[in-house]
Formats: C-alpha cells, sequence, structure tokens
C-alpha cells in the first residue's frame, strides 16, 4: 500500500526520465535520483521526496507509512517546487497539522518531482529524528 491511501484518488504526476539531484538541507547532503532505479521501496508514492531521501539513508519522519494519513513528512521545497506534481485537497488538509507551513511545504510522501530541474528541499528541525532503532 506504499503511498497509496484506499480513501482517496492518488495525485498525477509524472514520474523523471532523466537523472537530477535532491539537497537536502540542513544536512546538506546532495542524492542524485535514477530514473531507473524508481521505484526504491514500499513507502510514499514511487518517486516521491520521501521514498527518495529513505532509499539514501536520510532520515525523514513518516508516521503513516507514507500514504497521506498525516504530516509527519512535512518538507519544504525551497528550490524547483515547480517541477513537483500538483497537491491535493487530501494533501493540503493533512498539510494543516504540520507545524511552520510555508507557501513551499509539502508532504515528502506525496510530493513527486519530474526531474526537469534539481530541488533543494529543507527538512524541517522538528521533524528530524535522530535517534534509530535497531531492526
Amino acid at each position: 500500500m506504499g503511498g497509496s491511501n484506499p480513501y482517496f484518488k492518488p495525485p498525477a504526476y509524472r514520474l523523471p526520465t532523466r537523472t537530477y539531484r535532491i539537497r537536502f538541507l540542513p544536512q546538506d547532503i546532495v542524492v542524485e535520483v535514477d530514473p531507473a532505479k524508481i521505484p526504491y521501496g514500499p513507502t510514499g508514492l514511487p518517486g516521491s521526496i520521501l521514498a527518495t531521501a529513505l532509499a539514501h539513508g536520510i532520515s525523514l519522519e513518516h508516521a503513516c507509512g507514507g500514504v497521506c494519513a498525516c504530516s509527519t513528512c512535512h518538507v519544504v521545497v525551497r528550490e524547483g517546487i515547480e517541477s513537483c506534481c500538483e497537491q491535493t485537497e487530501e494533501e493540503c488538509d493533512e498539510l494543516e497539522m504540520a507545524p511552520a507551513l510555508t507557501p513551499q511545504s509539502r508532504l515528502g510522501c506525496q510530493c513527486v518531482p519530474d526531474g526537469s530541474m534539481d530541488l533543494v528541499v529543507e527538512i524541517p528541525a522538528w521533524n528530524r529524528n535522530l535517534a534509530k532503532e535497531e531492526e
């Protein structure tokens, strides 16, 4: 079920066809997104910021498992938001519960860049989990 919620229609999105980069702040980690490797895993929509972050070892909370049922994967797309899929009404509703919203706020699980430009994505301080459970 990763990335999809059975109670509403998922957003319309286009997967990238070329390699692009996402710079995650404040860690200042740059990852290269290879379209051939999407989907990365079962969490978040395929190619989403959440899925990409997790695949590259970047911690981003996602209490609902990446199905747009909470606001814990809130990120701020500082650059490149034009290349991201449109927000759905459901994403906007969930975002209303996140602290420190900005006009560039998105849910990492629902925000899928199309690869037409590089992105700069900030993970807010309240959303960084520095503790990691043993697997």
